[in-house]
């Protein structure tokens, strides 16, 4: 069984965020996006849910899971590899940090704010970059 958690790391927004300060996912046409599912959830909550947690939640409501089929489901969807929180739009486009705690419990952190500073700065924890949202020019 695959799983998308990450321990004592902090995921930083992409280096190609388009944004000099977190936003807030909004609805699309009346129905909740990925992002604003993940927002919803984490900043609700933080270090309530793993990124696991988080990541199926968003696939159960956008397929219409029933609460009867969630462990069947969930087997089923971890079977095989899923992109984890360093993929989703709110570390690559709406400029949110991820602090992962011990226990894989995962908080949001605006880039603009004094504790996403203080995350980039702590020795202690592991650091990734959120995906690029882009392909870097090659070139030669």
């Amino acid at each position: 069984m695959y799983t998308t958690n990450y321990f004592n790391t902090f995921i930083e927004v992409a280096e190609d965020c388009p944004v000099n300060a977190a936003k807030i996912p909004v609805l699309r046409s009346g129905k909740k996006t990925a992002a604003y599912i993940q927002y919803e959830m984490i900043s609700g909550q933080p270090y309530v849910y793993t990124s696991d947690d988080v990541l199926f939640q968003v696939y159960a409501e956008q397929n219409g899971i029933p609460p009867e089929g969630i462990e069947t489901a969930k087997i089923s969807f971890f079977a095989k590899g899923q992109p984890c929180m360093r993929a989703s739009v709110l570390t690559k486009s709406y400029g949110w940090g991820v602090h992962c705690d011990a226990e894989g419990k995962v908080a949001l952190y605006a880039l603009e704010s004094d504790m996403y500073k203080d995350l980039v700065l702590d020795s202690s924890l592991q650091h990734t970059r959120a995906m690029r949202s882009k392909r870097k020019n090659k070139t030669g």
